[in-house]
């Protein structure tokens, strides 16, 4: 009977160690899908950057270096910019925060949790939005046709 508690033990652990990963990844939900179109058109991702944020290649290349996905390069150039902080010290302030989640890095920068601006980076990027999205027209909408 011994062996069969035995069996659930590390099957308890996995569970707390991944739903500890989920809380800290999933502040900034975004983020997933940010990854997946930067990774499927690293050039085009790095011409959004470069153009949102007016960076040259050295610049972006010094970053992405130092972070593991597009998105955590994205998030490092944002709160650089919204904290008026330099990107040696928002990388730094990365590399030893970056298990406590978005909000907990964006607050060290002095970025306060209820602020309109750190409701904008919960809302998401603002390279990938689709605001050119095509407009479908209803029945009735345009020209008759005889």
């Amino acid at each position: 009977m011994k062996f069969k508690n035995m069996l659930f033990i590390p099957a308890i652990v996995f569970l707390l160690a991944a739903s500890a990963a989920v809380v800290t990844a999933g502040d900034f939900d975004w983020t997933r899908d940010f990854n997946l179109s930067a990774q499927a058109d690293p050039s085009g991702f790095r011409a959004r950057i470069a153009t949102r944020f007016k960076l040259g290649d050295l610049q972006i290349d010094a970053v992405l270096s130092n972070v593991k996905r597009p998105a955590d390069a994205y998030m490092v150039f944002r709160l650089g910019e919204m904290s008026a902080r330099p990107m040696d010290f928002v990388i730094e302030r990365y590399r030893t925060e970056k298990n406590k989640g978005w909000g907990a890095l964006a607050k060290s920068l002095g970025i306060k949790p209820g602020s309109k601006e750190f409701h904008a980076l919960k809302r998401g990027s603002d390279i990938y939005h689709d605001k050119g999205k095509a407009k479908v027209k209803g029945k009735g909408k345009g020209k008759k046709r005889k």
